[in-house]
C-alpha cells in the first residue's frame, strides 16, 4: 500500500561535497559527519525526510566506504545509502567524497548545496 506525500512537499536532490584530510578511517569520519551535518542544518531537514544518499569518493580513499560512516551516524540507518567510485579525472581534488542526497523538503525551502574544505572550490557559487 502506498501514503499519498504530503502536498506541502516535495522530493528533491541536494548536491554536496568535501575532502577528508587523509586516507584513514578518521579522517574520513570526520569529514563525513561535518558534511551530513552540513546537509541537515543548512536545508533544515527532518532526518525522516532523507530518503537516500548516494556518496562517490575519489581513487585516493579506500580505507572505508563513506556510507557505513553516515549510516552510523545520527539515527539515519534508515536512509537508503550506496557508495561508488568517483571517475577519475587528472588533477581532481585530492581525498575528494561527494554526495547526492534525495529528499523531502517544503515547496517554500531553498536548496544549500554544502560544499566544504577543499571542495569549496568545486562550486564556488554554492559555498
Amino acid at each position: 500500500m502506498y501514503e499519498k506525500m504530503n502536498d506541502n512537499y516535495k522530493i528533491t536532490f541536494i548536491r554536496g561535497a568535501t575532502t577528508a584530510s587523509g586516507n584513514s578511517i578518521g579522517e574520513i569520519k570526520v569529514a563525513v559527519v561535518e558534511l551530513i551535518d552540513e546537509l541537515i542544518s543548512r536545508n533544515k531537514l527532518i532526518k525522516t525526510n532523507i530518503l537516500s544518499i548516494t556518496f562517490t569518493a575519489t581513487k585516493d580513499l579506500d580505507a572505508c566506504f563513506p556510507a557505513s560512516i553516515a549510516r552510523k551516524f545520527n539515527g539515519l540507518d534508515s536512509v537508503a545509502f550506496i557508495d561508488c567510485q568517483q571517475m577519475y579525472v587528472p588533477n581532481d581534488i585530492d581525498f575528494c567524497i561527494r554526495i547526492m542526497a534525495q529528499v523531502l523538503l517544503p515547496f517554500n525551502n531553498p536548496i544549500k548545496h554544502p560544499y566544504l574544505r577543499g571542495a569549496a572550490k568545486l562550486r564556488t557559487d554554492r559555498c
